[in-house]
């Protein structure tokens, strides 16, 4: 498979806009999607933001497995990050963001608030690449449905200003993704999770690779979710592929089962799943 490349024009220009913007903020919230963390994160954030204060939003944590969730957290903040996972589809704990970001930029506000400042004030840029929910969670910040959202890669194209309260503002940006995925498992968990524009992957590698993740990873889930026996279970990925394409009356149109894998694993078919873990890190993450 070659490799999955994906770096539209605007999103150069996004990284550049963002670059420009940073002096004009206090702190970055950084969204990721729960389920790959590290794969839905550009490789390059660190040196666009350097050392401004972060919170990594791991956003999407109802889709997650919840232990895995809880290493990233810990993971993160031992890379001196703040973390939070939330669901931004039914804003819980979204107002713990704000709340969060005061307490990471306590000394600057009792600065302000010494020369005089009544309700010092904090801005934020918000960044991610698309499709990690972002615009969904600025959304339920300012309780308003500003922020343009959709269910395609890369809605977001300009950059505007969002008031979550009197002292809060946020600044969306468009999604930005990176040049190459020098790791194709990067590419494959972003395809399966729907990062990833369908027009750009195949869908017979993307739904093999996801098959043979749920074999491994959650084997119980997909007994279940395709009524599997000991026998099928213990067949390798590609034949248990074959196999599901004869049972669901597709014959060789392989493609077609590869399809419904992908579709069944965003559809929550399979239940809560997380395609990595920190132990996986392996020069992906810094």
């Amino acid at each position: 498979m070659a490799q999955i490349q994906w770096f539209p024009g605007h999103m150069a220009k996004a990284r550049n806009q963002v670059q420009e913007k940073l002096k004009l903020v206090d702190l970055v919230l950084e969204i990721v999607d729960s389920r790959v963390p590290e794969a839905s994160r550009n490789p390059m954030m660190n040196q666009i933001v350097g050392q401004k204060p972060r919170i990594m939003v791991l956003n999407k944590k109802d889709l997650a497995d919840p232990q895995k969730t809880a290493e990233w957290l810990a993971y993160y903040r031992k890379q001196g990050y703040e973390a939070i996972a939330i669901d931004a589809q039914h804003a819980r704990r979204l107002q713990q963001i704000p709340q969060l970001a005061r307490q990471m930029m306590k000394a600057k506000l009792e600065k302000q608030k010494s020369r005089g400042i009544r309700n010092p004030g904090l801005r934020a840029m918000c960044i991610g690449i698309p499709n990690v929910g972002k615009s969904t969670v600025l959304n339920r910040l300012v309780k308003k449905n500003i922020a343009v959202t959709g269910n395609r890669p890369g809605v977001t194209k300009n950059q505007q200003w969002l008031t979550a309260d009197d002292t809060f503002q946020v600044l969306d940006t468009p999604g930005i993704l990176w040049p190459k995925f020098e790791d194709e498992s990067v590419g494959n968990k972003l395809a399966l999770t729907g990062a990833i524009a369908d027009t750009v992957y195949q869908a017979d590698t993307v739904g093999l690779f996801g098959l043979t993740f749920f074999q491994q990873g959650y084997p119980q889930a997909l007994r279940k979710a395709y009524g599997l026996n000991d026998d099928d279970m213990a067949q390798k990925p590609a034949d248990l592929m074959i196999a599901l394409s004869q049972k669901w009356g597709y014959g060789e149109e392989y493609n077609r089962a590869a399809e419904r894998v992908i579709f069944d694993a965003r559809q929550g078919k399979f239940g809560p799943f997380t395609l990595e873990v920190p132990g996986d890190l392996d020069g992906h993450a810094e």
